[in-house]
């Protein structure tokens, strides 16, 4: 498990949940995998219930299984849990992007841009990858005036960004950048209704990959 460092005035509970979800969502700490309290407290640097705080948010996320006395586990991968934080994943984004027509200005569109660019400089660095996607998706959201929808949307959807993550691995072509490319021209273009047909091609992506990824990561992760 990899370890970031705290940052300024996040508290022992949302210190401990940030890096367990990056590691989950990583895979640094794979789908099985028992893990403790204490140990998990020990590496970083906390105590027992922040630890304990965290690891009760990630069950009732049902992406960790508590067991009274033996410990946690990583749950695994389950695609239907996936589809179904997909759904609503595809609920929000499409009105997110489709108020994002109406109300993007030239500054919003350049910030899109921009981030594309990196996109396209780190399609070799998975991680770097994943983070400048939630990028793109969270600046949709705050053009749209929704920033507290997508805090709330990406606080519940870690299987569905598991699988995000595996097909970034695994996925031979990354259609990903030239997704955004389009979404980013029919945002500029205020073309409402291609935008929302994009958006919801580009979300079915890592569903559709699921024959590519069950074949490059091992049986037992799955359901």
């Amino acid at each position: 498990m990899y370890i970031e460092e705290r940052q300024p005035g996040e508290n022992g509970r949302d210190y401990a949940l940030r890096v367990l979800k990056e590691n989950i969502i990583d895979l640094e700490l794979r789908p099985g995998t028992m893990v403790s309290e204490k140990d998990l407290a020990a590496e970083l640097g906390l105590s027992h219930t922040p630890v304990r705080e965290a690891l009760q948010d990630l069950a009732s996320a049902q992406i960790v299984d508590i067991y009274p006395q033996r410990g946690s586990q990583i749950s695994r991968i389950n695609y239907d849990l996936a589809r179904e934080t997909q759904f609503t994943h595809n609920l929000l984004e499409k009105v997110a992007v489709q108020l994002a027509c109406r109300s993007a200005t030239d500054d919003d569109i350049r910030i899109l841009q921009e981030n594309i660019m990196l996109q396209e400089f780190n399609m070799a660095n998975a991680r770097k990858m994943m983070q400048l996607d939630d990028a793109f998706h969270r600046e949709l959201f705050r053009i749209a005036g929704k920033l507290y929808t997508w805090n709330m949307l990406s606080s519940y959807t870690l299987h569905f960004d598991r699988i995000r993550e595996m097909a970034l691995y695994s996925v031979k072509e990354i259609k990903i950048v030239n997704d955004h490319k389009q979404i980013c021209a029919a945002v500029n273009r205020r073309d409402e209704a291609l935008a929302e047909e994009l958006m919801e091609e580009h979300l079915a992506r890592y569903i559709v990959d699921e024959k590519e990824i069950r074949e490059k990561y091992p049986a037992d992760y799955f359901v």
